[in-house]
């Protein structure tokens, strides 16, 4: 089982010690930390009570698409929704994602800083966005309580015993696969010079939508390269005949 908790832009070292805890409690090792600002700290081995091995094997990034380069399902977490609209599960549907894509690939579950979540930009890179319920309109949850919450649920749907979905007959695609394939998409619309009509410049951010929901596996992603590398030569192939006609 391969799952990592992802913290973007942790600000208090005593957080990243209290994730720790919280994740060796659910059994969990994997810690990404993204751009924190202050780690190693002496506050954070303090709030890790124990969980000094998950805080030495963290691995820091300056980039959040490191983070999850490799990762075939990206789980973003939110408190609330931003102006585009996401695919939101609740933790146990989240728990039961994550039983099923960790059979086969790295997993992600990404926090943002404890002060403004996830950034819109981060969350276009997440396939689901889980959110906590909580009682009335008070939803502040402390970061390392929101950890606790949602790796409690992922303990319960992998541990011995607990009924386990079958695996994908194909690994998903990475972050960077997608991300490749973000870009090769981008290319091949401006050489066909196809215009946005979304207003405001959104077609890339619905596209990336589009295609987090699908959960593309890597021969999905492979079909979608080729038919993007079949346009381009069939448009260079054009471009080279009305050359010659012009000629």
């Amino acid at each position: 089982m391969s799952i990592r908790v992802v913290l973007v832009d942790p600000k208090h070292p005593g957080n990243i010690g209290a994730v720790a805890r919280a994740m060796k409690n659910m059994g969990l090792t994997q810690l990404h930390l993204v751009r924190p600002k202050a780690f190693p700290d002496a506050e954070a081995t303090a709030r890790a009570s124990g969980a000094d091995d998950v805080l030495d094997s963290a691995r820091v990034h300056e980039e959040f698409e490191d983070a999850i380069a490799d990762c075939g399902l990206v789980i973003g977490t939110s408190a609330r929704q931003r102006h585009l609209t996401f695919d939101l599960v609740e933790p146990r549907e989240c728990a039961h994602l994550v039983a099923e894509a960790a059979q086969v690939g790295n997993v992600a579950l990404v926090f943002g800083s404890e002060k403004y979540g996830l950034l819109n930009v981060e969350l276009a890179r997440c396939h689901r966005l889980v959110t906590i319920p909580t009682a009335g309109d008070y939803a502040s949850l402390n970061l390392a309580m929101a950890v606790q919450v949602i790796t409690y649920e992922i303990l319960l749907a992998t541990r011995p015993g607990a009924p386990v979905p079958p695996p994908p007959d194909v690994p998903f695609a990475t972050g960077r696969e997608m991300e490749l394939l973000y870009e090769h998409f981008e290319r091949v619309l401006e050489e066909v010079e196809f215009r946005d009509r979304t207003g405001g410049g959104q077609l890339m951010a619905r596209i990336r939508r589009l295609f987090n929901r699908a959960r593309l596996d890597q021969n999905e992603m492979n079909i979608l390269r080729g038919i993007l590398t079949a346009v381009q030569a069939r448009r260079r192939v054009a471009g080279s005949k009305s050359q010659r006609g012009d000629g």
